[in-house]
């Protein structure tokens, strides 16, 4: 297992032209993500937030895209992050020195929730030498707007300044530097000297008139930022009884750090990943913009982090989502599946034919056409967030708790419809099983809440909604001929999706239903210990899907299959990258990392997995009984679904019967 408290090493990858996804670790100051590689090289970087446009972008165009590296030539390098933050630490280690680069984007004030916190669009490099002295290289080579606009470039004092229509970037500690240009544009080299002890600040800044580079100021700044990062993470020397994850501890708490990054302080919005178009397939078109808030991914990051502690973020996330879905509906009020950061609805797909895409993944994308689909989905994690903050205490105000039995009644409205899928299939709509699971958690949550927490609404309505909805899923969901669950009413493939049904309660996990379900997935989409997300992946040559292995974890721990699991969460751990980061998917046949990076989902999942498997082990962990658990079942006095037979033998669809209708809704 890897730790996000020491060093790792990763051998010098200078004479490659696209770098590993897991060679790079994530800094950030809670508006925009930068990912610097193990080489040096800081090569994605958006601003002023993550879903702006990039000024560094050599990740998804090697010549093209623009980078600042630093660099020592030919020494091998190792990384590291400061213990408790998002500081990142870069060693290279010529023969008799060692030259740090601590990376940073300055941070402080209050981050506990949204608003009280200042942040400077810049990242500030210290670099310093022990040892001998030694010549430390350094390329600045901005590229703005996804390289669509040409930088021109010039020297001011001692600082560089690029401008464009409409920004500018600066870099000062380099007055050694040289202009140079390409067909590409310009870009800025130097090397200096440094001596033994001796350190210097590099900083790159985005429209900002401060030129100053001291090292005492940058010193200041960089304990500024780690005390606002340890004074949020729940750190071992922070809290009593934190090491409730025992071996996992350093990696859960990278996961929780990773997951801060992607909020945005100034609205409450939680992005999926900090990146576009890394691609699923390597090669492929499989390539999508994640920089949004997605209502699924960011319901499950406030529900992770709730379970660590932070209960502010679960709360002005509901509270943000409540906002925009009520901006952004003109008539009936129907929330999106996913919003910009700021609450924008129109996020238009667009294809950047000039950018060569990570190992010529083409195409690359902005935008994301999926913001039109419906992911029905969502409404069941929109109402798990709020129910699992009032069963933690966390009152939610008049508003919230309108906006919850608002979703709640809408669920009523469109279960019978078709939908896009978890996996964001386009084309053609069908009845999702995991989708109809997800509506029927939603007005389950619905009506605990009103009995127990005094959510108004119709509760009958719901109940009756609700055996409805599991009588389709459990009748048409289920195949005796796969003897699983299928992935959607009608068909045989298998979807990962589905290993959740015992956890979200439907059913139990001794149920002979659930048990075939999770045989027949580990059989047909395990491949060296990692899980495909569904048939139609296996089928494309995708990675595995990271966060399907942790859902594995959790179900197989709940079915009293702990060594399974533990077995299962020991290998998925090693996946990570050296610095404790997960991408979206890993391939098992390569042994890399594939897809949008951190990836929260992933986050979310490696978490969970940790937790329940301690709780199935009769560890202590943070949170009340985990939904999905005995105890959690006992608490609600939950013993099957109603109107379902409890022994499972509910006699499932043996042909490709469907009951519910199957034509597709524009």
């Amino acid at each position: 297992m890897t730790s996000a408290g020491r060093y790792h090493p990763y051998s010098s990858m200078a004479d490659r032209q696209y770098n590993p996804i897991e060679s790079y670790g994530a800094i950030g100051n809670l508006r925009t993500v930068g990912l610097i590689c193990a080489n040096g090289s800081l090569d994605w970087l958006c601003f002023p937030n993550m879903s702006g446009g990039s000024v560094f972008g050599a990740m998804l165009d090697a010549e093209k895209g623009g980078r600042f590296r630093v660099w020592v030539e030919g020494a091998s390098s190792r990384q590291r992050y400061v213990e408790g933050t998002n500081v990142l630490r870069t060693a290279f280690l010529p023969k008799g020195s060692l030259v740090g680069v601590t990376d940073f984007m300055p941070l402080w004030g209050s981050i506990r929730g949204k608003g009280r916190s200042t942040a400077l669009d810049e990242v500030q490099r210290l670099v310093s030498c022990r040892g001998k002295d030694v010549d430390v290289h350094v390329e600045w080579r901005p590229r703005p707007d996804y390289a669509r606009q040409r930088a021109h470039v010039e020297r001011r004092g001692d600082a560089w300044t690029a401008t464009w229509n409409g920004g500018r970037l600066s870099l000062c500690g380099l007055p050694e530097g040289r202009l140079e240009e390409d067909e590409h544009g310009p870009a800025v080299r130097g090397v200096f000297r440094l001596k033994r002890n001796e350190e210097r600040a590099l900083v790159t800044r985005y429209c900002s008139d401060d030129a100053s580079c001291a090292v005492g100021a940058s010193k200041a700044l960089l304990k500024r930022t780690i005390d606002t990062w340890r004074g949020w993470i729940h750190t071992p020397v922070d809290r009593e009884n934190s090491d409730w994850a025992r071996e996992w501890t350093h990696m859960v708490s990278r996961s929780e750090l990773a997951l801060k990054l992607l909020i945005h302080d100034d609205t409450g919005a939680i992005a999926a990943a900090p990146t576009t178009s890394l691609p699923e397939v390597l090669g492929g078109g499989l390539n999508w913009d994640y920089r949004y808030s997605w209502l699924r991914d960011s319901s499950m990051v406030a529900q992770a982090l709730l379970a660590l502690g932070h209960h502010e973020e679960a709360v002005e996330f509901l509270e943000w989502i409540r906002d925009a879905s009520e901006a952004s509906c003109d008539n009936e009020w129907e929330p999106r599946i996913m919003y910009g950061l700021h609450g924008e609805k129109d996020l238009e797909e667009i294809e950047l034919t000039h950018l060569d895409g990570y190992h010529s993944s083409r195409p690359v994308r902005i935008g994301n056409g999926a913001a039109e689909q419906r992911q029905h989905e969502v409404y069941g994690e929109l109402l798990t967030t709020g129910y699992e903050l009032l069963r933690q205490n966390v009152p939610l105000d008049a508003r919230t708790m309108r906006f919850l039995s608002r979703a709640a009644n809408k669920v009523c409205e469109i279960w019978e419809q078709p939908d896009s899928g978890i996996w964001e299939r386009r084309g053609e709509e069908y009845h999702y099983t995991y989708s109809k699971v997800m509506l029927w958690v939603a007005v389950d949550r619905a009506a605990h809440m009103a009995e127990r927490y005094g959510l108004e609404g119709d509760v009958e309505r719901w109940k009756e909604t609700g055996e409805r909805i599991a009588k389709a899923v459990l009748g048409e969901g289920y195949s005796e001929e796969r003897g699983a669950f299928t992935e959607y009413f009608g068909g045989d493939a298998l979807d990962s999706a589905n290993l959740r049904i015992p956890l979200m309660e439907m059913l139990p996990f001794h149920d002979r239903r659930v048990q075939g379900t999770i045989d027949r997935i580990s059989e047909e989409l395990l491949e060296g210990g990692m899980l495909a997300r569904n048939t139609e992946g296996v089928e494309r040559g995708e990675g595995a899907f990271i966060m399907c292995t942790f859902w594995l974890v959790q179900v197989l721990a709940l079915s009293g299959r702990t060594r399974e699991a533990r077995a299962l969460l020991e290998n998925a751990s090693e996946v990570a990258s050296p610095l404790g980061l997960f991408a979206e998917m890993f391939d098992p046949r390569t042994g890399y990392q594939l897809g949008n990076y951190p990836q929260a989902f992933s986050h979310i999942g490696f978490i969970n997995a940790v937790m329940y498997l301690l709780y199935a082990e009769d560890h202590e962990v943070p949170i009340p009984d985990p939904i999905g658990s005995d105890g959690h079942r006992k608490a609600l006095g939950r013993r099957h679904v109603e109107g379902v037979d409890p022994r499972g033998e509910v006699k499932g669809r043996t042909g490709r019967q469907n009951r519910v209708d199957r034509r597709s809704h524009d």
